[in-house]
């Protein structure tokens, strides 16, 4: 079920940049929220992500960091898909992004655990007759064949994903900010040549050069998805999320990349997920995510025109 809440429906959300009176072909992006955590192999409370995420954004502003201004940039908030039944919430999320996709809208999910970017990568797929890029930024590489005998777990996202037929392989996907694998993704990555920058080869490399890296693998795609779990970061910046691992990104690593990767390659689409208010009073991590949509949408809006800066 595609369910709107108050928040979802109001032009205050998402920095003001709501407009919920027009349809997603008259709007800059959409975006939707998957509130799911059925996925989890440990500690759950993503599925509050969503909507707690909208109603932070009605007193904040559509500004970047760099103070330029993107008041134009027009979104469409299409709800929430959810309900009791994970594969009928799973096939909706594939058609809405299938549609999404072939009429060439850059879109946004808020998850949700890491399952749920498993049904937006199919989607792309299904619209798509031409390989495309996966950037896949986590403390985890979610390759995992399964986990607890769950083949849509969390932890096997992107083992999915290279079931696809416009994934080629192992040269579509590149990820960032890794520092735990499973038994079974061990064996998996020291059989096979997967491109991988640790958490630790992002401090000793710099972060500038891992996003060099890999724009310079994915540049060959017309097409990228990114999807962010915000345990990416360390715990340091975003403690509430289900599977923390020291040692992460940093809020200005994670910024960087944003700002490199949405600016030298054609991302249709991202996620940010694993965010989970219940395991941190502060709220830092769902900050942290709205920080990271700010960014990325910011960038969006300069490609079309849209940002607004005092130095030209």
């Amino acid at each position: 079920m595609n369910f709107k809440n108050d928040h979802a429906k109001a032009p205050e959300t998402w920095f003001g940049l709501n407009k919920p009176e027009k349809d997603a072909k008259n709007v800059d992006a959409v975006i939707f929220g998957i509130p799911f955590d059925g996925g989890v192999s440990y500690r759950g409370g993503a599925a509050q992500a969503p909507d707690l995420l909208r109603a932070n954004t009605d007193h904040a502003t559509p500004c970047t960091e760099r103070l330029d201004f993107f008041s134009d940039f027009h979104i469409l908030d299409l709800g929430n898909f959810q309900g009791d039944d994970r594969d009928e919430i799973f096939s909706e999320v594939q058609a809405c992004v299938e549609e999404l996709v072939k009429q060439g809208k850059h879109f946004t999910m808020v998850g949700g655990d890491h399952s749920v970017t498993i049904p937006v990568e199919r989607g792309i797929n299904a619209a798509l007759d031409e390989p495309f890029g996966i950037i896949h930024i986590d403390a985890h590489m979610d390759m995992s064949e399964a986990l607890e005998g769950d083949l849509l777990s969390h932890g096997s996202t992107e083992r999915r994903a290279l079931e696809m037929s416009n994934i080629g392989g192992l040269e579509n996907l590149y990820f960032i900010g890794i520092r735990s694998i499973e038994p079974d993704e061990f064996e998996f990555h020291m059989a096979n040549d997967i491109q991988v920058k640790t958490s630790y080869d992002c401090y000793h490399e710099g972060i500038e050069a891992v996003a060099d890296d890999c724009i310079s693998k994915m540049k060959k795609f017309n097409k990228v998805y990114l999807t962010f779990d915000i345990d990416a970061l360390d715990p340091a910046y975003a403690g509430g999320t289900g599977t923390p691992q020291f040692g992460g990104l940093t809020s200005r690593m994670a910024l960087t990349l944003i700002q490199k990767l949405f600016t030298e390659l054609n991302i249709i689409g991202f996620d940010v997920v694993e965010i989970a208010p219940p395991l941190d009073d502060s709220l830092a991590a769902m900050y942290a995510g709205r920080k990271l949509i700010t960014e990325a949408w910011g960038i969006w809006a300069d490609q079309a025109g849209k940002l607004v800066k005092k130095n030209k």
